[in-house]
């Protein structure tokens, strides 16, 4: 990871969605300077009220609450490494897999889906026929192989007890509920996504099977490519720090590696220029187009490229993000909380509306253009004011953590 806490990986981050919570509030001590103690605690009693969702239904696990908030709370014990934060996150990872279709008892599992199996899925709608998979696959593994590797980077948690105790049975002490959570991230991927769901023989490129419902045969949208390479992202590291399956391991790099080049090397994205003359990005929403993705779409892309930009094993430089950063600064900034709906400055309608707040995948290049920082972080944040969006307040937390000790 790019950063303090040495190679430990930006293992939970996303573009998301802005949320209610409970009673307790995340407050700004301060943007400038080190991520303070009072800033993760009240993260942490944040996060300690609210409750999982009880099934994938609308994507829950995927911008849902329950989804953005696994991912808060991933960044943020990265950036404290607080075992809190952690016990928390386990306490989603649980109840995620315990909800998955093969293991969950009716109504929430053991439906058929479009395979004609029960499979290791997380199916969003259960009541259209028949019932499809998608992108949103990749998140609920990517929050239990994220938990795993945060976990099995905190060796000396391995022997002791899990502080929720073991309702479901995953293993009573932190090293075998890692294991558990990668055993079962794995059986998705090889008995859903990867034996049904995708489609890789073009060079590891990312299609959806030709026999899917959900857009068959297709290139896999950018933002839902980020979604599997979260998925494999973690994977290759909590599977690296075992050393129990290198070849898998490999596998799932290779693809991963696919999709970046796909975008970057591969017509996915044209470079152009600003009107202040600086290097832009503008791209599509999916292959074949290459202009005009929207501003909510594009929050979630642009997360997803800051995830294995902070790995740092991928090969993707501070150059390469830094575009993404002019693109959302030079062109779609319009003027004060103000901000175009695509990536090309123009606005239209549904995703692509304009906004009068920053979606938080974008805060993640604040790094990049730190001209710009304060001026991205007060528009929905004031130092001393609380909020109750963990991914926004997460997302502020990463960008003021790499200003205070990226050099």
């Amino acid at each position: 990871m790019r950063g303090t806490y040495g190679t430990v990986a930006l293992g939970a981050i996303f573009g998301g969605l802005l949320f209610s919570g409970a009673q307790a509030q995340m407050k700004v001590s301060s943007f400038n300077g080190n991520v303070t103690d009072d800033e993760l605690k009240s993260f942490n009693d944040f996060v300690a009220t609210l409750k999982p969702g009880t099934s994938n239904k609308g994507n829950e696990w995927v911008q849902g609450h329950s989804g953005e908030q696994t991912k808060a709370m991933g960044l943020v014990y990265q950036i404290g490494e607080q075992k809190e934060t952690l016990d928390n996150m386990i306490r989603f990872c649980d109840a995620v897999l315990s909800e998955r279709n093969d293991l969950a008892k009716a109504p929430v599992g053991q439906y058929k889906v479009w395979t004609g199996g029960v499979d290791p899925c997380w199916p969003n709608d259960v009541t259209k026929t028949p019932i499809m998979t998608g992108g949103g696959e990749g998140d609920p593994v990517g929050h239990l192989a994220s938990c795993s590797y945060l976990i099995l980077k905190t060796k000396n948690l391995y022997n002791q007890k899990v502080a929720g105790g073991d309702p479901h049975k995953y293993g009573a002490t932190y090293l075998d509920r890692a294991k558990t959570y990668l055993k079962q991230a794995d059986t998705s991927m090889s008995k859903h996504i990867l034996k049904r769901l995708l489609d890789l023989s073009n060079g590891n490129k990312m299609y959806f099977a030709k026999d899917s419902p959900y857009m068959g045969g297709k290139p896999v949208p950018w933002n839902q490519q980020m979604m599997f390479n979260y998925a494999f992202l973690n994977l290759v590291n909590a599977h690296k720090i075992l050393n129990d399956n290198p070849t898998l391991a490999g596998k799932y790099k290779s693809i991963l590696t696919a999709s970046l080049d796909w975008f970057f090397h591969g017509g996915g994205v044209q470079t152009k220029k600003s009107k202040k003359g600086n290097p832009i990005y503008d791209w599509g929403y999916t292959m074949p187009r290459t202009t005009g993705e929207d501003n909510n779409h594009g929050a979630l892309d642009v997360a997803g490229f800051a995830r294995t930009y902070a790995d740092g094993n991928y090969g993707i430089t501070a150059d390469q993000m830094k575009p993404f950063a002019n693109t959302f600064v030079d062109v779609m900034t319009l003027g004060k909380k103000k901000y175009a709906g695509k990536v090309d400055g123009t606005s239209g309608s549904g995703h692509a509306s304009s906004t009068d707040g920053i979606r938080s995948g974008w805060l993640f290049l604040a790094e990049f253009r730190p001209d710009a920082y304060e001026s991205m972080m007060s528009a929905d944040l004031a130092v001393g004011k609380t909020t109750k969006s963990a991914d926004q307040f997460s997302r502020f937390l990463w960008a003021k953590h790499q200003r205070a000790n990226t050099k």
